[in-house]
């Protein structure tokens, strides 16, 4: 359940950044930049400040970095997940005699467990460098970095940017998947031939 939430919290996502644009015949126009998931923040622009972009002073200004391929890792992951999440549990109750028959079964659910263990620990941990940079690329610190905005009796104020709660709270969805999947291949050892073989090796004079 907690792949849901985790792909729900950043997938759904949606936000934007606002600024506050002075410039030949504007007085503090609000502009605009919506971005959303996958987060290819440098396909986003923002919104020009008047119809006559300040008498030709302002040109396209967009936001910086792609950060795409961290987050759908995460989100593909997740979903992933959630499906096998379903399999499983569809074997566990209704073909159980097979899976204590076949110690194939076992086996295959080890590895799984333990890669999907390690996925979930390179995919969080990516997820939350790219949630930092995306903060960056979308907080008050893009303002230097605007052209129009250095153009004479143009100013630029950073007015506001949308909560990133949910997404903080995906990286933390992220860690809980990673420990419960970690903690979960004890587990599923116990359920294979290696744990009967390490319990006959030890006991064995």
């Amino acid at each position: 359940i907690f792949s849901i939430f985790a792909f729900a919290t950043c997938g759904g996502f949606q936000g934007e950044t606002t600024l506050l644009v002075s410039c030949k015949g504007v007085v503090n126009k609000t502009v605009t930049a919506a971005f959303a998931y996958p987060f290819r923040l440098n396909a986003v622009v923002f919104s020009a400040p008047d119809p006559k972009y300040c008498g030709g002073t302002w040109t396209d200004v967009y936001l910086v970095g792609n950060f795409s391929s961290s987050a759908q890792f995460f989100v593909t992951l997740a979903a992933l997940v959630f499906l096998y999440c379903i399999a499983a549990l569809v074997v566990y109750i209704g073909y159980k005699h097979l899976y204590q028959q076949n110690s194939k079964f076992p086996l295959t659910d080890l590895a799984i467990t333990v890669i999907t263990a390690f996925l979930w620990l390179v995919s969080t941990s990516a997820w939350a460098k790219a949630l930092a940079d995306i903060k960056m690329s979308t907080g008050a610190s893009i303002l230097p970095g605007i052209e129009s905005c250095k153009a004479p009796g143009t100013t630029c104020h950073f007015a506001s940017v949308t909560s990133m709660g949910t997404l903080n709270v995906s990286v933390v969805f992220g860690l809980l998947n990673m420990v419960l999947w970690g903690g979960n291949i004890w587990f599923v050892y116990k359920e294979t031939t290696l744990r009967n073989q390490s319990n006959r090796i030890s006991q064995s004079p």
